[in-house]
């Protein structure tokens, strides 16, 4: 999916901030060791000693979950799975011992954020969960932009977004008008309501919003399906 910057939009703030940290690990010692470490940097952290525990207690202010590969009950794959089905817009972090590497490496194939081997450097421990709590706070935004430009398009007439899909295919008003059997000037009134509706500040804008919102193909199926330009395809 096309990130926030690439719509042109301006960045909008999602409605809770995903600052919290979860630890999931079914050592008591190591749970206090990162949370005492965390809490240093004013990190608000949580502890869970199961996975299980975990997806009771899931919450919109966690934005890294420290996650071990191996505990009781669910597995760290098991949990990484389950956190896919739910589509938790939330940054893993997979903690392994040196022989659980192929098993963490796994998890980042399935979307964990990344993995970091036991014991831990400290300062590289902070950074990794920085940086995943950066990647969730984009992720939540993007996410946000995009339910709101899908809001724009669903209020639109269902002409309005046919000529607007095909404008954002690169079709001209003339190439529309024989598509749809309407006039130029019908056509063309229609798109400038459906962009003012959509916000779109012109067409390149319009076209990087329909990318956001997944309403083109992809570009080898449009090379194939686009007008060739001629005097019926050409600028009307």
């Amino acid at each position: 999916m096309t990130g926030i910057t690439e719509t042109g939009e301006p960045h909008s703030p999602a409605a809770v901030a995903p600052e919290e940290v979860a630890i999931v690990d079914d050592d008591a010692a190591l749970c206090d060791s990162l949370r005492w470490l965390l809490e240093s940097v004013e990190l608000p952290v949580r502890t869970y000693s199961t996975g299980e525990a975990l997806l009771e207690d899931l919450d919109p202010r966690i934005g890294c979950i420290l996650l071990d590969v191996r505990m009781p009950g669910m597995s760290g794959l098991q949990v990484q799975q389950r956190l896919n089905e739910l589509q938790a817009p939330v940054a893993v972090l997979i903690m392994t011992g040196h022989g659980d590497v192929p098993m963490a490496v796994h998890t980042l194939k399935q979307g964990a954020f990344d993995f970091i081997e036991k014991p831990f450097n400290d300062q590289q421990l902070i950074d990794a969960v920085q940086q995943a709590l950066d990647h969730t706070a984009r992720r939540r935004q993007e996410q946000s932009l995009v339910a709101e430009l899908r809001r724009r398009y669903e209020a639109l007439r269902p002409k309005e977004k046919e000529i607007l899909r095909l404008a954002a295919l690169g079709y001209s008003n003339r190439a529309v008008a024989e598509e749809i059997g309407a006039s130029a000037k019908t056509v063309e009134v229609y798109r400038l309501r459906g962009l003012r509706q959509m916000q779109a500040q012109d067409l390149a804008h319009w076209v990087r919003m329909a990318t956001a919102l997944e309403l083109l193909p992809p570009l080898h199926e449009q090379a194939a399906g686009k007008p060739q330009a001629g005097p019926g395809t050409g600028p009307a």
